[in-house]
C-alpha cells in the first residue's frame, strides 16, 4: 500500500507537470459548436453510414499489406467509407472527394491517408537517422516539409510518427522510430507532430498540415526475438516508464489520431485493449481524436484466438476503442446486423464516429473539401530547392562520426584532402539510389536521389574518383531475390575491389545494408554486416597499407561492428539519409561540414547483446563494483557488458571540453527546482556541434531504477574556441516513477546527475530530494 507520505509527493508531482507550457494551443477553437454539428450530423445517418465512417479502404498505391482495390464510386456514393489510404494525386483524390461529397445522401468528405514517414516526394533521413541529429527544429521543419508535400497531392493524413521505443536492433522496424529512450523518443514525437499538424488547432486546416497519426500503441518494438509481428511481454513498470511516454508527448502535442499495434501484451492483442485505448489514452490522457486499426489488425484478432470470426473481431475492437478499421472491411460488412439486434450498442457505434467526423472537422474538410490537393501546387512543391536543401541540411547533421583514429600513416582519414590524386569508392551501396531513399520513402523515386559515389565525383572534379561494387549489387525488383542477393556470401567482386584499394591515394569504404533488410518484415536474427562485407573489409584495408581508409555505413539499425572496429580506424555511420544522401556524406567526407551526429541508439559488439540499452538496471551481482567476484558475476565471457558505441556518441573534426556540472543547490524542495550548468568550449581549429546531455540516477528507491536516465540534452554550435553556458533546470516532475501503487510516484532522497557528450558521461554531481 502506497504510504501517506508518497501519496502527497505524487499530487505535488502532478501539480508540476499541468504547469509545464503547452505544446499545442487549444484555445480559439470553438468546441461548443463543433460538437453541435457532429451531434447534427450523426441523428440523419443510418446505420450503414455510420459503420461507413469507420470502415477506411486501400486505393491501387498498396505498400502495406496485400495490394487490393477496394471501396470502389459506389461504395463512396452509399456512404460505405470514410476513409482511403494509399491514394494520392489532386487530380485522382479530388475526383473522389467529388463523388463523396455532391453524389452521397449527405456529402460527407473522405479522409485520405498515406505513409508520409520521412517525405513525401523529398525525402529526408530516416526517422533513426533524423533522432541522431538531436536537433528538434530541424526534424519540425522536416514534417512541415513533408506535409506541404502531401497535402498538395491531396493528402489530409499521415501514419506518422511512429513513437515506439525499441531496444533490440533485430526489429526492422527500429528504423522508423527515434530509439531506445522515452525522453529522447518524446521530445523527437512533440516536434514531429507540431511539424505535420502545426501548433493549434485552429491551425490543422491549414492547407499546408496533415492529420498525424502517433503509432503503434503499444509495445510493438518490444517483439520478443526481435521478430516482427511477435508478441510482447512486459511489466506495467516498464509499460508505463519506457513504452507510453513518447504516445502521452504526442497526445499533449495535440496529435488527432494513434494507430493500434500488431502485438498483444499479457495475453491482450493491443487492438483490443479497452484498458489501453479507453482507460489510458482516453480517460487519463484526454485524447479526443480517433484510433484507426493497423492493417488488416481488426481481422488478426482471430489468428491471436481471442476471436471466433470477423464479426465477434470487429465487437472487441470497437469496444476497445478502436474506431476506425483498415482494409478488412468488417466495421461496414459484419456489424450493422449487430447493432439492429442489440448485440453491439448504437452508443458505442456512436461516439466512434462522433470522434472520426471530428477529426474531419478539424482538418477543414467539411469547410472546403477541396483545400487539399492542387495540380499546381503538386508542380511547384514537390521536390522544390528549397526541400531539397533542408533535406541535405538534415541529413548532414544527422551522420555520426564513429571512429576517427590514426591509422598506419599515422593521420587521421578524416576529412579527407581535396587534392587526392584517386580515391577508390567500394561497394555497391554507394552507388544505389533506391537504398538512399531508405525504407517508407514515401512516393519517393530513385531517380531523384543521388547515392555517393555521383556526389563524390562531382564534389572532387579533380580527382580521379574510381568504383568498384565489391559485393552483389541486387536486382531491382522481388523481396526475396533481393534478400538472397544481399546475405549472399558471394565474394566474387573482392578481387577487384581489393586491386582498386591497392592502387588509389585513398578508399572510402561503403558497407551496410539495402533499405529491404530493414523496416517493416525485415527482422534479422544476426545484425552483422550483411554477406561477405566484413571478408572484403578486411581484404581492402589490408591492401590499403598507409593510406587512408573511411568505412562509411549506411544502414537501418544499429550494427554489431566488433569485429569491423578491430581493423577499420575510422567508421562514419550515414544511415539512409533520403533523396540528399550522397551530397550531406561528402560534405562530411570532405570537410565542408563537420559531424555532429550522436547515436539515438546503442552499437553492439556482437549480436548477442542484443537486445542492449544504455539506461539498464544494475543487477544484484554487478561486476563493477569494488569487491565483485572473478566468476560469480553479470557478464559475458566473450565480450564486455557495454555497447561498443554507447547511446549518446558521436565525434566531431574539433574537440570539446565540458566542466563539471555545477548545481545552483544541493538540497531540492518538493515544488522547487535546481539548475544544473555546465560550460562547453570548443578546444579545437574547427567550427562544429557538441549535444550536451543530461542524465540523472536515483540513488535509493523503493524500486529498482535504472543507473541513468537521459534527462535533458541541447545541441550547441560553437566556433574555434567558443565557449557557451548550458542550463537544465530539473524539478521533482523530472524524477517520478512507476511507484509499487500503480501510479507515478516521486520519493525523497539523493540523485546524481551526469552531463557530458554521451550517456557515458563521468563529471557528475548530488543533490538531495527533500520532503519540506
Amino acid at each position: 500500500m502506497r504510504s501517506a507520505l508518497l501519496t502527497a509527493l505524487l499530487l505535488v508531482a502532478t501539480a508540476a507537470q499541468a504547469q509545464r507550457p503547452p505544446v499545442f494551443e487549444r484555445g480559439g477553437y470553438d468546441a461548443a459548436a463543433e460538437a453541435a454539428f457532429v451531434d447534427s450530423l450523426l441523428a440523419q445517418m443510418t446505420v450503414e453510414e455510420k459503420l461507413g465512417q469507420l470502415t477506411q479502404y486501400t486505393g491501387q498505391w498498396a505498400v502495406t499489406g496485400p495490394a487490393v482495390t477496394q471501396g470502389g464510386e459506389e461504395d463512396i456514393r452509399a456512404g460505405r467509407v470514410g476513409s482511403f489510404l494509399n491514394v494520392y494525386g489532386a487530380e485522382y483524390t479530388r475526383r473522389a472527394q467529388t463523388v463523396a461529397v455532391e453524389e452521397s445522401r449527405l456529402g460527407i468528405p473522405l479522409i485520405f491517408g498515406y505513409d508520409v514517414v520521412h517525405g513525401f516526394r523529398t525525402i529526408f533521413p530516416v526517422p533513426l537517422a533524423e533522432a541522431a541529429s538531436w536537433n528538434l527544429d530541424a526534424i519540425e521543419h522536416a514534417a512541415r516539409v513533408a506535409a506541404r508535400e502531401a497535402a498538395a497531392v491531396g493528402l489530409h493524413w499521415t501514419f506518422a510518427p511512429m513513437v515506439d521505443v525499441a531496444r533490440d536492433a533485430r526489429w526492422g522496424r527500429i528504423v522508423e522510430g527515434a530509439g531506445e529512450d522515452p525522453f529522447l523518443g518524446s521530445r523527437v514525437a512533440e516536434a514531429r507532430v507540431v511539424g505535420f499538424q502545426g501548433r493549434s488547432l485552429t491551425g490543422l486546416a491549414a492547407d499546408t498540415t496533415v492529420v498525424a497519426t502517433a503509432k503503434h500503441l503499444a509495445g510493438y518494438g518490444f517483439a520478443e526475438g526481435g521478430r516482427d509481428y511477435n508478441t510482447a511481454d512486459v511489466s506495467e513498470r516498464t509499460l508505463h516508464e519506457t513504452i507510453l511516454p513518447p504516445f502521452r508527448a504526442s497526445v499533449d502535442a495535440g496529435v488527432q489520431t494513434l494507430m493500434s499495434a500488431f502485438n498483444e501484451i499479457g495475453g491482450v492483442p493491443a487492438t483490443a485493449d479497452e484498458d489501453l485505448f479507453t482507460d489510458v489514452l482516453r480517460d487519463d490522457w484526454g485524447f479526443d481524436g480517433f484510433v484507426v486499426a493497423d492493417y488488416t489488425a481488426v481481422r488478426e484478432l482471430i489468428n491471436h484466438g481471442i476471436a471466433a470470426n470477423d464479426a465477434e473481431a470487429g465487437v472487441q475492437a470497437l469496444r476497445a476503442g478502436v474506431d476506425m478499421s483498415m482494409v478488412d472491411g468488417i466495421y461496414v460488412e459484419d456489424l450493422p446486423a449487430l447493432v439492429e439486434s442489440g448485440a453491439l450498442s448504437m452508443d458505442v457505434v456512436d461516439e466512434a464516429v462522433r470522434r472520426v467526423l471530428r477529426v474531419k472537422r478539424r482538418a477543414g474538410l467539411f469547410e472546403d473539401p477541396y483545400r487539399y490537393g492542387s495540380e499546381a501546387l503538386e508542380a511547384s512543391v514537390l521536390l522544390a530547392p528549397e526541400h531539397r536543401a533542408a533535406a541535405r541540411d538534415l541529413a548532414r547533421q544527422s551522420i555520426v562520426l564513429l571512429k576517427n583514429e590514426p591509422g598506419r600513416g599515422g593521420q587521421t582519414a578524416l576529412p579527407l584532402q581535396r587534392g587526392l590524386g584517386s580515391v577508390a569508392v567500394i561497394g555497391a551501396l554507394a552507388a544505389d539510389s533506391i537504398s538512399a531513399l531508405g525504407s517508407w520513402a514515401g512516393a519517393g523515386r530513385r531517380e531523384d536521389a543521388t547515392p555517393i559515389l555521383p556526389a563524390l565525383r562531382d564534389a572532387m572534379p579533380g580527382t580521379d574518383v574510381r568504383y568498384a561494387p565489391g559485393y552483389p549489387a541486387p536486382p531491382r525488383d522481388g523481396f526475396l531475390p533481393i534478400v538472397d542477393a544481399l546475405l549472399s556470401d558471394d565474394t566474387a567482386g573482392h578481387a577487384e575491389a581489393v586491386a582498386l584499394a591497392g592502387g588509389a591515394d585513398a578508399v572510402v569504404l561503403v558497407l551496410g545494408e539495402h533499405r529491404e533488410l530493414t523496416g517493416e518484415a525485415a527482422s534479422r536474427a544476426s545484425v552483422d554486416l550483411p554477406g561477405a562485407q566484413l571478408e572484403l573489409a578486411r581484404r581492402v584495408i589490408a591492401a590499403a597499407g598507409d593510406k587512408p581508409v573511411v568505412v562509411v555505413l549506411t544502414n537501418g539499425r544499429p550494427l554489431a561492428l566488433g569485429a569491423l572496429d578491430a581493423v577499420a580506424p575510422t567508421i562514419l555511420e550515414a544511415w539512409h539519409l533520403g533523396t540528399e544522401m550522397g551530397p550531406a556524406v561528402a560534405d562530411v567526407l570532405l570537410g565542408d561540414h563537420s559531424p555532429g551526429g550522436k547515436l539515438p541508439v546503442s552499437f553492439p559488439y556482437v549480436t548477442g547483446q542484443e537486445p542492449l540499452y544504455y539506461n539498464r538496471k544494475r543487477t544484484g551481482r554487478p561486476a563493477d563494483v569494488p569487491g565483485a567476484s572473478e566468476k560469480y558475476v553479470s557478464r559475458y565471457l566473450d565480450v564486455p557488458v557495454e555497447p561498443l558505441y554507447p547511446f549518446g556518441h558521436g565525434l566531431s573534426y574539433t574537440t570539446f571540453e565540458t566542466t563539471p556540472p555545477v548545481l545552483s543547490a544541493d538540497r531540492l524542495a518538493m515544488g522547487g527546482a535546481v539548475d544544473v550548468t555546465v560550460e562547453v568550449t570548443n578546444t579545437g581549429d574547427r567550427a562544429g556541434a557538441e549535444v550536451v546531455q543530461l542524465y540523472v540516477r536515483d540513488e535509493v528507491a523503493s524500486v529498482t531504477r535504472p543507473l541513468r536516465e537521459l534527462k535533458g540534452f541541447e545541441r550547441v554550435e560553437l566556433a574555434p574556441g567558443q565557449t557557451q553556458r548550458v542550463a537544465f533546470t530539473l524539478t521533482p516532475d523530472d524524477l517520478q516513477f512507476w511507484g509499487e501503487g500503480g501510479a507515478w510516484t516521486v520519493e525523497p532522497g539523493w540523485f546524481t546527475v551526469y552531463v557530458g557528450g554521451s550517456s557515458a558521461a563521468t563529471e557528475s554531481a548530488r543533490f538531495e530530494l527533500v520532503a519540506e
